[in-house]
């Protein structure tokens, strides 16, 4: 396939576009990226996606498809050649669902709370909510990768690509907080899958080193006039 058939419109270091790079190399399709100026939005991407106005937008030929999930899904099933990323059983499926919408809309928003919350509040989001989940998805990694190196098994598959797209973003927290977010004593299996994750081939170059995350997070203070980098970086992707 050439590659000015297939478009990927994107912001660095958006968890949302990283994933769906990742799902793309997973596939082994060539694309074009096309990185946005989220301050002065471009004409093709207001027109691929008018509604949400947002980043990923992926254009396959004329189509274009909006939403990180949605274009993995999509992703995976207009391409069948490489590794299936959702899971083939029905129930499986259902549940792989089920857990990336834990994650994209009831965990990792806890991490922009995270930020806007001062003295003792914010060691209960971390300890009580944050690190709660975390064990929690340790206990879906166990359950769902059947004892292999990952959620999909013995490939990267969908929850791998969504819990995995945040990696950078935790590690930022962790350094620019002080806080100990992946912990080897509560949750070893995650701690060892992240490690493998981010040394994939299909990963290596797509996930942002951590300065870098931190070096765009004061940028987007700057842009935002707000104490939340964080939420407005996620308010302009999904």
């Amino acid at each position: 396939m050439e590659t000015n058939d297939v478009k990927l419109l994107g912001r660095c270091a958006s968890p949302y576009v990283n994933r769906v790079q990742i799902a793309l190399n997973m596939k082994s399709i060539n694309y074009e990226y096309l990185e946005e100026n989220l301050g002065s939005k471009s004409s093709l991407l207001l027109n691929a996606n008018p509604v949400n106005k947002k980043v990923p937008v992926l254009i396959h030929g004329h189509k274009s498809v909006s939403e990180s999930l949605v274009i993995v899904q999509y992703i995976d099933e207009v391409w069948t050649n490489g590794p299936c990323l959702i899971p083939s059983d029905p129930l499986d499926r259902a549940e792989a669902r089920f857990w990336a919408d834990y994650i994209d809309h009831k965990w990792f928003p806890l991490t922009a709370e995270f930020k806007l919350t001062q003295g003792e509040g914010r060691k209960v989001v971390v300890k009580e909510r944050i690190i709660e989940g975390l064990v929690l998805l340790e206990e879906v990694f166990v359950k769902c990768s059947k004892g292999k190196d990952y959620f999909g098994g013995d490939s990267i598959g969908y929850l791998d690509i969504v819990l995995g797209s945040f990696l950078g973003w935790l590690t930022a927290i962790e350094m620019t907080s002080d806080v100990q977010l992946l912990d080897i004593t509560k949750t070893p299996d995650l701690v060892e899958w992240s490690n493998r994750f981010s040394l994939n081939d299909v990963v290596r170059n797509v996930v942002p080193e951590t300065e870098k995350v931190i070096e765009l997070l004061n940028v987007y203070l700057k842009l935002s006039s707000t104490l939340n980098a964080y939420a407005y970086v996620f308010n302009q992707t999904i």
